[in-house]
């Protein structure tokens, strides 16, 4: 820090002249902050140490996969990373080179909120599963959930359809805003892609947990139209609700 200040100012010019290295040398030292002009010198003309000549190689190689995954990637990451690509490095190395450069990864943010509690009491359909998400053959038990993403353009929205039978994600929606359609959307593409395929959907259950869009009644009557039934768990913040949805929702993701 000393040499760096001195560098700083060396070429200044006071009153005139140009203040140099001795000089500042010496305010230095009367102000308290010990250091001879051969230490000075000796700091600028020794070569680099073996741990500054590897900081400056790591700090390249860091900035690359920094830059390389838009800004998103931590320390962790970092670490990672580079260990793979045959770079290797201890994570505490990366954590102090990525403080000295001023870099730093995408904070995960608090969980948003998703449901409403008191005042949002409203008529919905009976639970018809009981928590037991098993079906004996297609088109006779779906789950239904919705889960947001946190993506480069801000967070997005997806709605699906999950048959338990099978599990496959016969319906879905993917919306940048949490409209009131999202949810029956994901399932007019279920009932759409079932009907098209000549199969009957008649006596089918479909269930969701009581999230943001329980408390609609415009999926209840709509399932009424094609001969099955809407049924949603008792509990809003109960995590074992729609666990079959969650579990598809909350999957970890392989991406970075």
């Amino acid at each position: 820090m000393t040499v760096a200040y001195v560098d700083e100012n060396r070429e200044r010019v006071v009153e005139g002249r140009r203040l140099g290295v001795e000089p500042i040398i010496e305010t230095l030292c009367k102000a308290g902050i010990e250091i001879a002009p051969s230490t000075y010198y000796a700091t600028k003309t020794r070569p680099l140490s073996a741990r500054a000549v590897r900081d400056a190689e790591l700090v390249t190689d860091i900035k690359v996969v920094h830059q390389a995954n838009l800004g998103v990637y931590g320390a962790r990451k970092i670490h990672v990373a580079l260990n793979r690509e045959g770079i290797s490095v201890a994570r505490c190395t990366v954590e102090r080179l990525m403080r000295t450069e001023g870099l730093r990864g995408i904070r995960p943010e608090k969980g948003r909120r998703t449901t409403i509690g008191e005042g949002a009491e409203s008529e919905r359909p009976a639970d018809l599963v009981d928590r037991k998400f098993v079906a004996s053959s297609p088109n006779q038990l779906w789950v239904a959930d919705l889960t947001y993403v946190r993506t480069h353009a801000g967070w997005t929205y997806v709605a699906f359809i999950l048959d338990v039978f099978s599990r496959m994600v016969v319906g879905w929606q993917v919306s940048t805003s949490l409209r009131t359609d999202l949810a029956l959307d994901a399932l007019d593409m279920g009932l759409w892609a079932r009907q098209r395929a000549g199969q009957d959907v008649a006596g089918l259950t479909h269930h969701s947990d009581r999230g943001v869009q329980g408390g609609f009644k415009r999926p209840w009557q709509h399932l009424d139209e094609v001969g099955a039934e809407d049924g949603h768990t008792a509990g809003m913040d109960d995590n074992t609700d729609g666990a079959a949805g969650d579990a598809l929702a909350w999957a970890p993701s392989d991406a970075a």
